[in-house]
């Protein structure tokens, strides 16, 4: 049985995103929308680890994350935080009010797997060692870790789901719908323009380890993969 990782988040993105994530490295997931929530759930879903999508820090905040965490040491319960950027005067609170780990966002999923599998009994390794390549950008899709020009880089969920499926259908043109679709959760209401900003972080991460352009627009059609030589 696959070791069962609660999230809790108010974020249905956020949540689709990670458990998918956590899916594909073989963990189950859960969604709790509150402290009270995780409380109630994880000895009901026999939960190995609580994942926390944090909000900015309040006093309120933290003295539930001492209740909450105070509550899961009786089963032994690890609990990582995912912390907003440009809010990272919360590790240290949060730390306080015995959070095992915290990370500020973007964080490489890997990470965040990798330490999920330390932690949690039996946790089992990824299921394939599956890779796509372009030249010299290398994606371990099993493991969510990225290569290129031989440097690792870090991309949030969706960065990553839009670089897979480029990969995976080299010198195919994609519209935005298109991205969309193989992307996005389809309960999720998405704008064409949100397809471009992430486009857009995706190259800027891609540009600081590789000078040739990797993503091609094509004018009026979409966006397609950039074959080395063309």
């Amino acid at each position: 049985m696959n070791p069962m990782v609660l999230i809790c988040s108010q974020d249905a993105e956020f949540y689709l995103n990670y458990s998918h994530i956590l899916r594909m490295a073989g963990f189950a997931s859960g969604l709790a929308g509150g402290f009270e929530e995780v409380l109630a759930m994880v000895d009901e879903r026999d939960a190995q680890a609580v994942v926390l999508d944090c909000q900015p820090t309040s006093v309120a905040f933290s003295k539930s994350c001492v209740r909450l965490k105070r509550k899961l040491q009786l089963g032994d319960v690890p609990v990582v935080a995912l912390i907003p950027p440009g809010a990272g005067s919360q590790q240290l609170d949060l730390l306080k009010a015995g959070i095992d780990e915290s990370f500020i966002r973007p964080v490489a999923p890997a990470k965040v797997i990798d330490y999920l599998r330390a932690k949690t009994v039996s946790a089992p390794p990824a299921p394939h060692g599956r890779s796509l390549c372009c030249g010299d950008l290398e994606m371990m899709v099993d493991t969510y870790r990225v290569r290129c020009s031989g440097q690792e880089i870090h991309l949030g969920p969706i960065e990553f789901n839009l670089l897979r499926h480029l990969l995976e259908h080299p010198q195919k043109t994609f519209s935005r719908g298109d991205l969309i679709r193989a992307v996005w959760p389809d309960n999720i209401h998405v704008g064409e323009r949100t397809v471009d900003v992430h486009i857009s972080r995706l190259r800027r991460t891609l540009g600081t380890s590789s000078p040739r352009r990797i993503i091609r627009t094509i004018r009026s059609a979409g966006y397609c993969l950039e074959e080395p030589g063309n």
